[in-house]
């Protein structure tokens, strides 16, 4: 996904719209986001972690929303206007593009992060245990349960021998994610072709190649611009009749047949506990980078009806939701 979090007022889309936040006394918190509420249920789970420190939205913190719904060109713009507004903090949330633009722009405000990739790796941290500078945050593994969501995939249909992966290539972790997703297919004997898509047109055309090559199965990357176009993809899938396999709940609930991944509630809930602590005075470099811990696997048990798929009863008792 893609969110920022600040202090002092800045300016939140939602509904297509943009207000300006009205300013209020205490600290304040801005939150980016990629997509447009349904991430009210993240939202919530945020404002749950951050009033464990004793921290309410409104009270003594104000907490700003910035939806980016996957346009990342916003993003320089965006980020630029909190620093100089001199933000009390950057919560950067569900995408690493978020974070390493926070970072770029300020060696002062404090920024937790919330990702699927290695923050080593990305440069946003020194170090898991010892983060340094002024960020911190937590590490969803996106790229690391990647043969998890195969081996599911193949459990749910054990015929699917070819499989096409979607990826964003503009996404920080494209390479590394194709690369993974080609090495997992190896280890479980399925062949799949890495295709890229960074707009609603390259999805469309995207589905054309796998409607011509008849392919078996689908495996959608974690993309905050695939999760903002999850409609358009779960309803592309039954019109072809393919089975996809996304990483978040959202897309399930959209029409998608089955996710595995982090728990994102929890991801964001996590943050408002750090931000809480940097609050009281913590240092952000101080904090060590969380490591996700709960994971959900969810069906949309009609989805499988529709493509003529029936889940072992095994299979359905293993599942964290079933969406009917």
């Amino acid at each position: 996904m893609g969110d920022a979090i600040s202090s002092r007022f800045s300016v939140a889309r939602q509904r297509g719209r943009w207000r300006r936040a009205r300013s209020r006394r205490g600290c304040r918190w801005s939150v980016s986001s990629k997509a447009e509420p349904p991430t009210k249920n993240r939202a919530r789970a945020f404002r749950v972690g951050l009033s464990r420190a004793g921290y309410i939205d409104g009270q003594n913190v104000t907490v700003e929303y910035h939806w980016l719904g996957g346009q990342f060109g916003q993003l320089p713009l965006l980020i630029s206007d909190l620093v100089q507004r001199r933000a009390g903090g950057l919560a950067a949330l569900g995408s690493p593009q978020i974070a390493i633009a926070a970072k770029a722009a300020t060696e002062t405000i404090p920024i937790v992060f919330s990702i699927g990739d290695d923050p080593v790796r990305l440069g946003l941290v020194a170090s898991l245990s010892r983060p340094g500078g002024n960020v911190t945050g937590f590490n969803a593994f996106n790229t690391e349960v990647i043969a998890k969501r195969l081996s599911l995939m193949q459990d749910l249909a054990p015929a699917a021998v070819d499989i096409a992966a979607l990826v964003n290539p503009a996404t920080v972790p494209a390479r590394v994610t194709a690369q993974r997703v080609q090495e997992a297919a190896r280890s479980l004997g399925l062949r799949v072709r890495v295709l890229n898509a960074s707009t609603s047109r390259e999805i469309d055309e995207a589905f054309a190649t796998f409607t011509r090559e008849h392919t078996d199965a689908l495996f959608v990357a974690p993309s905050a611009f695939f999760s903002s176009r999850r409609a358009q993809l779960a309803n592309l899938a039954a019109r072809d009749r393919i089975p996809a396999s996304y990483a978040s709940r959202e897309s399930v609930a959209a029409g998608g047949l089955m996710s595995y991944g982090t728990d994102i509630k929890d991801s964001y809930r996590q943050a408002g506990v750090y931000i809480g602590s940097i609050l009281k005075g913590a240092k952000a470099g101080d904090l060590p980078v969380m490591q996700a811990t709960k994971f959900e696997f969810v069906i949309n048990l009609q989805t499988a009806k529709t493509l003529n798929i029936e889940i072992p009863p095994t299979l359905l008792a293993r599942a964290d939701e079933v969406i009917e």
